[in-house]
């Protein structure tokens, strides 16, 4: 098939608009078009009166070479790719020892269905609770009720991937295209199919939640094995080879290869792997608060008269500014229409994140503004000392919030000029358990303060309103990646001990739903081919 990448329409082409213009393009007569179908459509919003939506379409003639060759000085046509997945591996039957992973957020649970699905049954091990169990303990915390702090936004069947917008795009580099792998397998758990063409696909956190049942239950249907409230307290190692894992239990599981896919939020296995010599370095990340807008300002800046359009749903931005200090602020995790949520892990810590339903259709946008910040310049000495800075910062928002993880908030208003919030304005809160209204000043250091001071007005030139006194902030977001990096080596095991196998956003691979599960198929893939050449044959 033909490819034609970056072909433009109208927002509101006809159907038969579409063929007519494969076939000028093409400079082909209508009955030589055979079939096409939409690999990916996106839009151009900036001119709002003129939105055009953007087209990457495979194309069925008949005569592919013919047309490869009139069309050769085109850089926008070219031979179809082929996208299919094609498994590395195939386990033997003789095969006893079986890979453990640990973790069952989206890393973890592609890398578990992976293995699964090339035969080497593997062991999952979850801290948290299955996702219908987690959600109740989850959305009970945003009522009041009592933090579990082994089953919440950041541990459970899911990852904290679960109770997010459900994005499913990323800028990473794709070459072996594990992405269409990703959203092929969480199509066929029940995702829209539409997520295999739109530019920006979300899912959801309520769709999210049957998906993750429907490939558990793959998994355990190709032989693999999963273990909820099944914490790894150690790991086991003989020099510098990993043989097993010790959990909260006591029990002991034994294997030579372990993925390590435990997502951002798990600081204790981090501290145990430190103590056990697993090598590791301080990473970048970030911390700012949450910003509400909204949502149908959000939309009449972005679009225009065309808000409302069903093709554009509700309207995201992303946003950067440079600051006078060295500083960058940018938008981070966008959620159109959705909520702010408590997302803490620990108890006496107050952290947000953002959280949107498939429909996007909540009174209000909200996005993460936060500051870049850095190990060298920031938290140097110690490589877990961008945890220890996070836990600072989250026990101050506590502290700050009532002591009641109910969370800190200021109207951007009363934030630029420097004084304490009394009234809320036309934006309501989303977060629960609720917010008391403050001074977020003294929230976090003094240099991310003033760079937000600075950013937020620079922001309102790209979308007017952003500044506007009404809109509001909530404290704090730290958790935008993981504060640390678990080296690894190009066959993915870890660089000073054999057969552990760092995946995803945890081990400071991955920054999302889709790199992570991406992350973890790579992993996957790379334990196989281990397995393979250390299996000896009965």
């Amino acid at each position: 098939m033909i490819r034609i990448n970056e072909l433009k329409l109208p927002l509101n082409h006809s159907d038969d608009d579409l063929p007519a213009a494969i076939c000028q393009r093409l400079k082909i007569k209508a009955e030589q078009l055979q079939s096409f179908t939409v690999f990916r459509r996106g839009y151009d919003a900036r001119k709002k009166s003129d939105i055009q939506l953007i087209y990457t379409l495979d194309v069925d003639t008949g005569m592919d070479d013919a047309l490869l060759k009139a069309h050769a000085n085109d850089p926008q046509i070219r031979l179809t790719p082929d996208t299919s997945y094609k498994y590395v591996a195939k386990a033997p039957t003789d095969l006893t020892e079986r890979p453990i992973v640990i973790g069952l957020g989206p890393c973890g649970l592609f890398a578990g269905l992976i293995l699964a699905q090339m035969g080497f049954k593997p062991i999952i091990l979850e801290r948290g609770k299955a996702v219908r169990e987690r959600t109740k303990d989850t959305f009970g915390f945003w009522r009041k009720k009592p933090l579990n702090t082994e089953s919440n936004v950041q541990f459970g069947e899911g990852g904290a991937g679960t109770f997010s917008d459900g994005k499913l795009y990323s800028q990473i580099k794709d070459p072996k295209h594990y992405g269409r792998k990703v959203l092929t397998e969480f199509v066929a758990a029940g995702a829209p199919e539409e997520i295999m063409y739109v530019s920006k696909p979300h899912i959801g956190t309520f769709k999210l939640v049957t998906m993750v049942e429907q490939m558990r239950a793959q998994i355990l249907e190709l032989g693999g094995e999963i273990r909820f409230s099944a914490r790894v307290d150690d790991i086991l190692r003989d020099g510098d080879q990993l043989t097993g894992v010790k959990l909260a239990d006591g029990s002991e599981l034994h294997s030579r290869f372990v993925v390590l896919a435990v997502g951002h939020s798990a600081r204790d296995t981090f501290e145990m792997l430190y103590q056990r010599g697993v090598y590791m370095e301080a990473k970048p990340f970030s911390i700012g608060f949450r910003i509400e807008h909204r949502q149908s300002m959000i939309d009449s800046c972005r679009f225009g008269s065309n808000a409302g359009n069903p093709i554009l749903g509700a309207a995201d931005y992303k946003l950067v500014h440079h600051c006078k200090n060295g500083r960058t602020v940018y938008s981070f995790c966008m959620c159109p229409g959705g909520t702010v949520v408590a997302a803490t892990s620990e108890e006496g810590r107050v952290v947000t994140n953002g959280m949107s339903q498939y429909s996007r259709n909540e009174r209000n946008a909200n996005s993460a503004i936060v500051v870049g910040i850095d190990p060298e310049r920031d938290y140097p000495g110690h490589p877990l000392a961008g945890i220890e800075l996070q836990r600072q910062l989250e026990s101050a928002a506590f502290v700050l919030g009532g002591s009641n993880y109910d969370a800190p908030a200021q109207r951007v208003a009363d934030f630029l000029a420097g004084r304490p919030s009394t009234e809320l304005g036309d934006v309501q809160p989303s977060y629960t358990p609720g917010v008391k209204l403050t001074d977020l000043s003294g929230v976090l250091p003094d240099f991310a303060i003033a760079a937000i001071r600075e950013a937020i007005p620079e922001f309102d030139k790209q979308i007017r309103g952003f500044a506007r006194e009404d809109g509001l902030l909530t404290g704090v977001e730290t958790r935008t990646s993981s504060p640390v990096c678990i080296k690894r080596g190009a066959d993915c095991q870890s660089i000073n001990t054999k057969g552990l196998y760092p995946a995803g956003e945890g081990a400071g691979y991955a920054g999302g739903i889709w790199s992570a599960a991406i992350d973890g198929i790579k992993v996957a893939e790379a334990l196989a081919l281990q397995m393979l050449a250390a299996h000896q044959p009965a």
